[in-house]
């Protein structure tokens, strides 16, 4: 049977990581590029504020070829559906007929990547749908992946959260209402170590910020809002 020619939308973080994990185990799918937003503005990934560095060594390590899609310091929803459309038809002329993410709950966000990828007849997969994420991440962990937390919600999380890296403590220590695996915007990853890697990435930490933002404009934005402004802190990693 002949394979699927996919495409990855990578994030650097843990949910990508694992989902990456999965489907490179798929014998329906060859994985053969993963793609990353960033913020061309301040050269770091569009989600994480992690440096384009980072994610260059890590794709490296993965040993899948990687490309980037740059995007403006604050992108409006035209702007980024015009690069993603164009990013896509690309792919699809390579041959590309799959396109997969590592989301698990957000139906909206699910929704709208579908219905995206539709307009150019390609396939979403999301192997990691709807899977309980406490689950997940005690898999994740007993894989043998680790990963850091690199910016994180001011609503549920101060300084001292960012630059953490996630263990059972962790897990077993979660605040009331926040999901295992930041599904709602809690706090996202970088994942430097696992079995899909050749080698572990090399960093140290650097300087912790604090950031005010105003309600998101696009899907990809670091946390979800309902119109109020909302804080993120940041840990920046060194490479």
């Amino acid at each position: 049977m002949d394979k699927h020619k996919m495409y990855f939308n990578w994030s650097s973080g843990k949910d990508s990581a694992l989902a990456l994990y999965y489907l490179l185990q798929d014998k329906n799918y060859t994985i053969d590029e993963l793609v990353t937003t960033v913020n061309s503005h301040f050269n770091r990934v569009s989600m994480h504020g992690l440096r384009k560095e980072l994610l260059v060594a890590q794709t490296e390590a993965i040993q899948i070829k990687s490309s980037l899609i740059e995007l403006p310091e604050m992108p409006n929803m035209e702007t980024y559906e015009n690069k993603m459309t164009e990013t896509i038809s690309r792919l699809k002329n390579e041959g590309f007929t799959h396109s997969a993410f590592g989301d698990i709950f957000l139906e909206d966000l699910k929704n709208y990547r579908e219905t995206q990828l539709k307009k150019q007849h390609l396939k979403a997969v999301f192997p990691l749908w709807k899977r309980n994420t406490k689950t997940l991440l005690n898999e994740f962990l007993d894989l043998g992946f680790k990963t850091i937390i690199v910016c994180a919600n001011s609503k549920y999380f101060d300084e001292s959260f960012v630059g953490t890296v996630i263990d059972q403590y962790f897990i077993d220590n979660l605040p009331e209402g926040v999901d295992p695996c930041g599904e709602n915007g809690e706090f996202h990853t970088f994942c430097f170590d696992g079995p899909i890697f050749k080698t572990p990435i090399s960093f140290s930490i650097g300087e912790k910020v604090y950031r005010a933002y105003d309600p998101p404009r696009t899907d990809e934005s670091v946390c979800k809002s309902k119109g109020e402004k909302y804080g993120v802190w940041y840990c920046d990693l060194i490479p």
